[in-house]
C-alpha cells in the first residue's frame, strides 16, 4: 500500500505538468483544463459578438487607453486592419474621425503586467489595459500577428524597381541552402516528437484515469505497472523533445549573428554605393547643363538646334541621306506610347545615341505661338492686354535656419494631435491657390478650342496637361492645407476670360474640388484627394481623381488624372522633385486617345531628364502625332506621314517605325520672374495669386491670417496663428461629432458637413461620383452677399 501511495502521488505529480503542457491541455479532460476553458468563455463577454478572431485580417474590442494623470484610463473603441490599430472614442466616430493610429509594423509590443500593452513606434506610445488576462492575451496575439503580415508587406513592396534584390553568389547561395536543409531536418524532429508527446500523454492520461477508479487491490498491481511503462515512455520523448530543442535553438543562434552580420556588411556598402553613385551622377548632370549652356559649344555641336537651312549646309558636307531634311524617325514600342527618336538629317547621331526630339529640335524654338498648328487653332487676334496692373513680387524669404530643438521646445506638454507643422516648411500659398495655377498656361485651351481637327485639339489638351507640372521643378516646399470650407476664387474674366473657384469640400480625407469656365470655348472641372506613401528616402505623393474638360462649339470631351510626385531626399540631402507614371487622355465624344508616359529620373539613363513622350491615336488606334518634350521646359508635336513595321526590340517586342515631318512647339515654359530664388520659385502667376482684393467671399484663402503673415516675413506670429486656426477647426469638428453622436444614440439620420458652393453628383462618363459646381458664388459676389458663409478664420 505504501508503493501505492507513492505511485498515486507521482502520478499527481504527472497529471499536473501535463496540464502545464499547452499540446496536452486539449486533448485531456483534466480539471485545469475545463478551468482554463472556462476562463476563456468569461473572458470573451469583453469582446463584441461579432468580432472576428485575432487571426483575421481585422480585429475590433473596447480596451481601456491611458490619456493623463487628470483623466487616467479611458475606455476607447480599438479597431485592427490591414496592420494599423487605429481607436476611437465610440463605435458611431468609426464613420467620421479617427483619433489615432499607430502602424504594426515598425511598433514594438510589450506586455508589462496581467492586463496591460505597450505599443511604442517612433515618438508615439499606447499604453492600453485589457478588462481580463483572457483579453488581454487575445489582443497581444491578434497585434503579433498583424504586426508579422504587415512587416512582410512592408518587405514586399518596399523597392517597387527592384534595385535592392541582392545579386546571389554561388557559394553563399549553396550555403546557405545547406543551412535551410538543416533547419527543415530539425523541425522535422521537433513536430516528430510533438506528435509522440501527445499520443503517450494522452495515453497516459487514460491510465491515470483508471488507476483512479480501480477498487480491487489486486487489479491495483497490473494498472500499476501499466502507468510506470508509459510514464517511462514519456519521460523518454520529452527528454528527446528538450535535446532537439536545444539544437534547434543553438544551431539557429549560430547562424542568425552570421547573418547578420553579413546583412550588415551589405547595408553599409549598398550606402556607400549609393552615396557614390549620387555624386556621379550630380557631377554629371552639371557638366551636361554647362556643356548645353554654352553659346560656343552649341554652335559648332551636331545635336543642337538649328535652323532648317543650317540643317541642309549639314546635310550636303556630311553623309548622304535618302529622305528630305524635314522627315524624322520615330521607333516606338508597338504597345508603349515610351519611343526613340533619330532625325533623318544627323545619321552619324543615329549610330552614337538614341536621342529625344526634345534635345534634337529641327522646330523653331523661338516662337511656340506660330505655325504650330493648323490655321483652324489660331486666330489673328492677340490676347487682351490685362486691365489691372498685377504685382510682380512679394517680400523676400526670410533666412530664417530651421532649429529642430525650437520647434520640440514649442512642442512640450502638448498632446501629438495638437502639435502644429511649423511654416518654416511651408510656402505662402494654400493648397487651393497650387491647384488653380494648373491654369497658367490656359491659352493652349483658348487655342485647342479654336481647332476644327480633333486630333490635333488633343495634342494642345495632351501639352495643356504637362504645362501644370512645369511650376513644381524647384518648388519643394509645402502649400498650407486648406481649412474645411475655405475658398479661392481667381477672377480673370476681363483680362483672359476665364473665371475659377476652388472649395475645399473634405478634410478627412483632404479633398478639394475646382471649377474653371472660360468665355473663350471650354469649361474645366475637377476634384483631387491627395495620397501619400512614405518610403523611407522619398515620398510619393499620388493625387486621385480625374480631370475633366469640355468645349463647347465642339462637345468634345476630355478626361484624365494626374501622374505620380515624387520628393527625393526627405531625410539627409537637397529635396527635389520627380514626376513619373502614364497619363491617359481620351475624348470621349470620338474615342480618340493620347498616352503619354513621364519617364522617372535614373542615375543610370542617357535619357534627358525629366522626360515626357506620347503617341496620340484616333478612335481605331492609328497614330497620328508623336508628342516629347521635358515636363519642366517644352513640349513638341511631330505629324506622322508613314508608318512600319520594325526589328524586335531589346526585350523580345515588334517595333513600329514612325515617319514624322518635322516638329512644332506646343507649348514652353515661362522663364522665372527676377529674383525668384529668394520668392520661393514663385511663377509670375504664383506671385499674383496671393495678392490682396476687393469683394472675395469671407472663406477666400487670401484672407487666412497665418499665410499672409508668413508671406510677410512674420513666421513666429504665423505660427501661433496656424496653431490659433487648427485650434478653432478641431472645436467645431468636436461639435460635429457630438451632434453626430445624439443623432445616432436617438436614431435620426445626421446630414453632415455640406459644401457651400458644391454638391455631390454621379458623372455619366466615368461613373464616379464627386463635388461638381451648383452655382450661386460669382452671383453672391455680384450683390456682395456672404452671409452664408461660415466663418472659418
Amino acid at each position: 500500500m505504501g508503493r501505492a501511495t507513492a505511485l498515486c502521488g507521482r502520478s499527481a505529480r504527472i497529471v499536473s505538468f501535463l496540464s502545464a503542457v499547452p499540446c496536452l491541455s486539449g486533448c485531456t479532460l483534466q480539471p485545469a483544463a475545463e478551468r482554463r476553458m472556462s476562463d476563456q468563455g468569461k473572458g470573451s463577454t469583453s469582446t463584441p459578438a461579432g468580432a472576428p478572431a485575432p487571426g483575421s485580417d481585422t480585429y475590433k474590442g473596447w480596451l481601456f487607453k491611458w490619456t493623463n494623470y487628470l483623466k487616467g484610463y479611458q475606455r476607447r473603441w480599438f479597431v485592427l486592419s490591414n496592420g494599423l490599430l487605429s481607436y476611437y472614442r465610440t463605435q458611431a466616430e468609426m464613420a467620421h474621425t479617427c483619433r489615432g493610429t499607430i502602424n504594426l509594423a515598425t511598433a514594438h509590443i510589450d506586455t508589462e503586467d496581467a492586463c496591460n500593452i505597450v505599443l511604442s513606434s517612433g515618438g508615439r506610445t499606447y499604453h492600453l489595459k485589457a478588462s481580463t488576462e483572457v483579453e488581454r492575451q487575445r489582443w497581444v496575439t491578434a497585434l503579433e500577428l498583424a504586426k508579422a503580415k504587415a512587416i512582410r508587406m512592408m518587405n514586399d513592396q518596399s523597392d517597387d524597381s527592384g534595385d535592392e534584390e541582392p545579386t546571389t553568389q554561388s557559394d553563399r547561395s549553396e550555403g546557405i541552402q545547406g543551412t535551410l536543409k538543416t533547419l527543415i531536418s530539425k523541425l522535422d524532429d521537433l513536430s516528430t516528437c510533438n506528435d509522440l508527446i501527445a499520443k503517450h500523454g494522452a495515453a497516459l492520461q487514460r491510465s491515470l484515469s483508471e488507476l483512479e477508479a480501480l477498487r480491487v487491490p489486486i487489479e491495483g498491481g497490473e494498472k500499476i505497472k501499466g502507468v510506470n511503462e508509459r510514464a517511462t515512455l514519456f519521460r523518454i520523448t520529452s527528454n528527446a523533445m528538450i535535446n532537439a530543442c536545444r539544437d534547434f535553438l543553438d544551431l539557429a543562434e549560430i547562424h542568425s549573428r552570421r547573418w547578420q552580420r553579413a546583412l550588415q556588411y551589405e547595408r553599409e556598402q549598398r550606402i556607400h554605393l549609393e552615396e557614390t553613385i549620387e555624386q556621379l551622377a550630380k557631377q554629371h548632370n552639371s557638366l551636361e547643363r554647362a556643356w548645353r549652356e554654352a553659346p560656343t559649344l552649341s554652335a559648332h555641336t551636331p545635336s543642337a538646334p538649328t535652323t532648317e537651312k543650317g540643317g541642309s549646309e549639314r546635310l550636303q558636307k556630311g553623309e548622304a541621306s535618302d529622305e528630305d531634311e524635314d522627315t524624322e524617325y520615330f521607333d516606338a514600342m508597338e504597345d508603349s506610347p515610351a519611343f526613340i527618336t533619330v532625325t533623318a538629317t544627323e545619321n552619324t547621331q543615329h549610330r552614337r545615341s538614341q536621342s529625344n526630339l526634345s534635345g534634337a529640335s529641327g522646330g523653331p524654338a523661338n516662337d511656340w505661338s506660330q505655325d504650330n498648328v493648323s490655321p483652324g487653332c489660331n486666330e489673328s487676334g492677340k490676347s487682351l492686354q490685362p486691365l489691372r496692373r498685377r504685382r510682380s513680387r512679394i517680400p523676400d524669404k526670410p533666412n530664417y535656419s530651421l532649429n529642430l530643438w525650437s520647434i520640440m521646445k514649442n512642442c512640450i506638454g502638448k498632446e501629438l494631435s495638437k502639435i502644429p507643422m511649423p511654416v518654416n516648411f511651408n510656402e505662402p500659398l494654400s493648397m487651393l491657390q497650387r491647384l488653380t495655377e494648373d491654369l497658367e498656361y490656359h491659352e493652349l485651351l483658348d487655342r485647342a478650342a479654336r481647332c476644327d481637327n480633333s486630333l490635333e485639339q488633343l495634342c494642345l489638351v495632351a501639352a495643356f496637361s504637362v504645362s501644370s507640372y512645369s511650376t513644381t521643378v524647384h518648388r519643394t516646399a509645402k502649400p498650407f492645407n486648406p481649412l474645411l470650407g475655405e475658398t479661392y476664387e481667381l477672377d480673370r474674366l476681363e483680362e483672359f476670360g476665364y473665371r475659377s473657384l476652388c472649395e475645399q469640400v473634405s478634410h478627412h480625407p483632404p479633398a478639394a474640388a475646382h471649377h474653371v469656365v472660360s468665355q473663350r470655348g471650354w469649361t474645366l472641372w475637377q476634384e483631387i484627394t491627395i495620397a501619400s506613401k512614405f518610403r523611407g528616402k522619398y515620398l510619393s505623393i499620388m493625387p486621385l481623381g480625374a480631370i475633366h474638360l469640355e468645349f463647347h462649339s465642339t462637345g468634345n470631351h476630355y478626361v484624365w488624372r494626374k501622374v505620380t510626385s515624387t520628393v527625393h531626399n526627405i531625410i539627409v540631402g537637397k529635396l527635389w522633385i520627380d514626376q513619373s507614371g502614364d497619363i491617359e487622355i481620351v475624348n470621349h465624344r470620338t474615342k480618340e486617345t493620347c498616352q503619354l508616359k513621364f519617364s522617372p529620373y535614373s542615375y543610370f539613363s542617357r535619357e534627358v531628364p525629366r522626360k515626357v513622350t506620347g503617341v496620340v491615336s484616333d478612335s481605331e488606334g492609328r497614330a497620328h502625332y508623336i508628342l516629347s518634350g521635358t515636363w519642366d521646359d517644352k513640349i513638341e508635336s511631330s505629324k506622322i506621314v508613314q508608318s512600319t513595321k520594325g526589328g524586335s526590340g531589346s526585350e523580345g517586342k515588334q517595333k513600329t517605325v514612325y515617319q514624322t515631318l518635322s516638329p512644332k512647339l506646343l507649348w514652353k515654359k515661362y522663364p522665372l520672374p527676377e529674383n525668384a530664388e529668394n520668392m520661393y520659385f514663385f511663377s509670375s502667376l504664383a506671385l499674383t495669386l496671393n495678392e490682396p482684393e476687393d469683394g472675395v467671399g469671407l472663406t477666400d484663402s487670401r484672407l487666412r491670417p497665418d499665410q499672409r503673415l508668413m508671406e510677410e516675413g512674420k513666421w513666429d506670429e504665423a505660427n501661433s496663428e496656424k496653431q490659433r486656426l487648427e485650434e478653432k477647426q478641431r472645436a467645431v469638428r468636436r461639435r460635429r461629432e457630438a451632434e453626430a453622436t445624439d443623432a445616432l444614440d436617438e436614431g435620426r439620420e445626421y446630414e453632415g458637413y455640406q459644401p457651400q458652393w458644391f454638391h455631390k453628383r454621379t458623372n455619366g462618363i466615368t461613373g464616379e461620383t464627386n463635388f461638381v459646381y451648383k452655382g450661386g458664388y460669382w452671383e453672391a459676389k455680384d450683390s456682395q452677399d456672404w452671409s452664408m458663409c461660415s466663418e472659418i478664420f
